[in-house]
């Protein structure tokens, strides 16, 4: 089906509903480098007017990537709610839009219409939203997701602290572990991205991380960042394996390129929760995702960066994950150039997977060689504060010493905490006042020479 609007005698013409999707996306490097963005300012707003007449019914007949052809789409399509999509079936995708803004929409309604929606539909209504509204509509979502502990629960933000080392080197792990729990990070997950996929080393720093949980009695979980297939392996030589980690993509051929499917993915699921290792859930998976992974492998099959970031989510909620992370401005200036980019893409990124029903969280990021600096990720880790972001990073300095790129520390998860008055995870936050880290008004306490940690731990 073919779409036009007309703006000053000239009509501008779309062939299809992904020509459409792509021509109606804000400015980004990576849509430009794929040949797919507007040509102009003008086209841009005349492919938005006609995105928003589109009727959400044509999402589910005109599909991007055909279903023959593509695991993804006939994820979308087989796993579609038609009772939770009949309340807005009638809408239009600007009329969504309007719907999500209103008072009508709450955080009940929100959660009921999840499964009903598609990430093509979610994605084509994103477009049509300025940055305030994406903001709106996401703090009104709540997705809560448990596995030692709680997350995602209103003027809570947990934190993930990522304690990675060039060498995987144990000690220096612990001590960058041990700085990030005396300052109250670690709750969404202590997460170690590992600079060797070997089952040894990872099963190595498995064990680590589970003893000093263990011997604190830490409410949270561990995960060390390593292929699904490793995970797989490693379970079967009885390692402490919480959550099951894996990138995924929007389309088949992008989770080819990181070497998983469909069915590996639930394999890995499967696997996991038999272990029942969570004592309050079992929510065990962890995704992360990123707006240009689909081009870089060239799987992106024609479709805008923002709408195949928004396809990866079909996958991830398929899993029922403890944790979705957009590493937004880890790959680099060539999909989003610069801080205004990666502010966009994050609160696309966190909107669309909480209107979906995922508990999202985002990797508050920058690559060197990008156009941008600490203060553009001040500001957007602020907006996502607002916007009810379900947990950020805590890297020692906020300098990834094994990744080499920019990120949040754990004194920037402090900051945003206090100026808007969130808290950490609840089992946590009792946990940090039992060791006397935080008060109860969640001010940090000085951790002296004497503290538990420092005098047990290692």
């Amino acid at each position: 089906m073919s779409y036009q609007h007309t703006i000053r005698q000239h009509t501008y013409s779309f062939p299809d509903l992904k020509f459409l999707m792509a021509k109606a996306s804000p400015y980004r490097s990576g849509d430009v480098l794929a040949g797919l963005a507007a040509l102009t300012y003008e086209e841009r707003v005349a492919a938005q007017f006609c995105l928003a007449d589109v009727p959400l019914k044509a999402f589910l007949n005109e599909a991007l990537i055909p279903y023959e052809a593509d695991e993804i789409t006939r994820l979308i399509i087989d796993c579609h709610n038609a009772e939770a999509f009949e309340r807005i079936s009638y809408f239009t995708t600007g009329e969504l839009r309007d719907w999500l803004l209103s008072e009508a929409a709450d955080t009940l309604s929100l959660s009921q219409v999840a499964p009903g929606l598609t990430p093509e539909m979610v994605a084509a209504v994103s477009k049509l939203m300025r940055n305030q509204d994406l903001i709106l509509v996401a703090q009104k979502c709540e997705v809560i997701t448990k596995f030692r502990n709680t997350i995602g629960l209103k003027g809570r933000l947990a934190t993930r602290l990522q304690p990675n080392h060039p060498t995987d080197d144990l000690k220096g792990i612990a001590a960058s572990m041990l700085d990030g729990l005396l300052y109250g990070s670690g709750d969404a997950v202590i997460g170690i991205n590992p600079a060797s996929d070997r089952p040894a080393t990872v099963i190595q720093l498995l064990e680590m991380l589970d003893y000093v949980r263990q011997q604190f009695a830490i409410p949270t979980q561990s995960c060390v960042l390593c292929h699904v297939t490793t995970a797989l392996e490693i379970i079967e030589q009885q390692a402490p394996v919480d959550l099951i980690f894996q990138s995924i993509g929007g389309t088949e051929k992008t989770n080819q390129s990181f070497g998983v499917n469909l069915a590996l993915l639930q394999e890995a699921y499967e696997a996991a929760l038999a272990l029942k290792r969570g004592t309050l859930g079992n929510n065990v998976m962890y995704f992360e995702t990123g707006q240009g992974s689909a081009l870089s492998a060239n799987a992106h099959a024609g479709v805008d960066q923002q709408t195949c970031e928004v396809r990866a989510y079909a996958v991830a909620r398929h899993f029922q994950p403890l944790l979705v992370n957009s590493v937004v401005g880890f790959i680099g200036p060539e999909y989003l150039y610069n801080g205004k980019q990666i502010i966009r893409a994050a609160l696309e990124d966190h909107f669309c997977a909480k209107v979906l029903g995922l508990p999202m969280g985002v990797d508050v990021c920058y690559t060197n060689h990008a156009d941008a600096d600490q203060d553009d990720m001040d500001n957007l880790l602020t907006l996502l504060g607002v916007a009810g972001c379900n947990f950020v990073m805590g890297v020692p300095g906020a300098d990834d010493i094994m990744l080499h790129y920019q990120s949040t520390s754990f004194h920037d998860a402090l900051y945003v905490r206090k100026v808007l008055g969130l808290r950490p995870a609840p089992e946590f936050e009792q946990w940090l006042q039992q060791q006397g880290i935080m008060d109860s008004t969640g001010q940090l306490l000085q951790a002296g020479a004497n503290h538990p940690l420092l005098k047990k731990a290692f």
